[in-house]
């Protein structure tokens, strides 16, 4: 089993920036691909940028060149740099792990990201 703690989240203002963390632990061996997704209130969670073991990146195109995710080189830790941040940007934001098996994903509680206009 693999457990992710997220933290970072808060308020803060357009323009404003806020960096998350997620920290997993337990079988971390099985972590391929680690990454950030949202929930806004009324909306599905959708992929906000994922990076892969060997440190391929992936953003969503509302993000590009606003966030940077990254990972320390014990892959069991994953960033997301937020900058520029706009009201829209408001959400829960989750850390996700996939393994390198088919198998469900590993999810967080998901930490609160409030952006004031």
């Amino acid at each position: 089993q693999v457990h992710l703690v997220e933290s970072g989240g808060g308020l803060v203002q357009a323009g404003g920036s806020l960096r998350l963390s997620c920290v997993a632990s337990g079988s971390t061996f099985r972590i391929n691909v680690m990454g950030w997704y949202r929930q806004a209130p009324g909306k599905q969670r959708e992929l906000v940028a994922d990076i892969t073991s060997s440190g391929n990146t992936n953003y969503a195109d509302s993000v590009k060149g606003r966030f940077t995710i990254s990972r320390d080189n014990t892959n069991t830790m994953v960033f997301l740099k937020m900058n520029s941040l706009k009201p829209e940007d408001t959400a829960v934001y989750y850390c996700n792990a996939k393994r390198w098996q088919p198998a469900p994903d590993y999810w967080g509680q998901g930490t609160q990201v409030t952006v004031s206009s």
